[in-house]
């Protein structure tokens, strides 16, 4: 039988979400949560990989087991995962729905502190240079639509194509924190910290505005400007159709 189960994970201790050798990622322990629960070897395959101390709010993954599960699956499972891993819901669905490949959007945001603040840390990205909200959101709405990313993706990815189509990217400001939300039916490695990166040298008044269309014009990701760093990162929702996701357990 075929889950989806809807995970939450500070990932400041991981290094990142894809099963490695010789490094500690979300997957494995989920995996190792799993079979010790189970009592049977689990492959889980996520929505989309995330890097290294980024965080996930909703992260879905899919998996397949011999048993038919109940409405303890999560609360038994959360008392095996680190205490930074949390199982929130689970969904029977049918045998050919596939986490990664059926999404049909994702959304991240990206959080930054201007002022010292020591509960930011880990989960944050300090700038202390001033920032200009409006310069901001000029250059995002440069983002919105259908285009070619390969300038703000990471080098030597084995994709298909650098096309997103991106619905939502803008700027909010509360108080001394700021944060990014962007939303795509895909993203690319390392797409939404270069994104970040290069919007701030607008923000800063370091490049105008327009400077974001001609990143993306060049179609080189020397053109862009840096990844920021990833701690302020997380991805936040991911979207199915409704007929994707069966039946909720719990």
């Amino acid at each position: 039988m075929r889950y989806f189960l809807d995970i939450s994970y500070k990932g400041t201790s991981f290094h990142g979400w894809q099963r490695q050798p010789n490094a500690y990622t979300v997957q494995e322990a989920l995996e190792h949560a799993m079979k010790t629960l189970l009592q049977e070897d689990v492959q889980v395959t996520a929505s989309g990989r995330t890097d290294t101390g980024v965080h996930a709010l909703q992260q879905i993954v899919h998996f397949d087991t011999v048993h038919s599960l109940n409405p303890d699956f999560t609360y038994k499972l959360n008392h095996i995962l680190p205490e930074s891993i949390v199982a929130n819901y689970l969904y029977e669905v049918s045998s050919d729905a596939h986490s990664r490949f059926d999404a049909i959007s994702r959304s991240y945001e990206y959080r930054i502190h201007i002022a010292k603040d020591p509960f930011a840390n880990q989960q944050s990205y300090r700038v202390k240079p001033k920032l200009d909200l409006n310069r901001l959101n000029s250059a995002a709405a440069y983002l919105i639509g259908k285009q070619d990313f390969c300038s703000f993706s990471k080098v030597h990815t084995a994709v298909n194509h650098f096309e997103c189509d991106l619905t939502d990217a803008r700027w909010e400001q509360e108080g001394n924190k700021i944060v990014f939300y962007v939303t795509a039916n895909r993203f690319l490695r390392g797409m939404v910290r270069t994104l970040v990166g290069s919007m701030l040298e607008v923000g800063i008044g370091k490049q105008d505005p327009s400077w974001i269309k001609e990143i993306l014009d060049a179609k080189d990701r020397k053109a862009a400007g840096r990844a920021v760093d990833p701690e302020g990162l997380f991805l936040t929702k991911v979207v199915y159709p409704v007929s994707i996701l069966g039946t909720q357990i719990v």
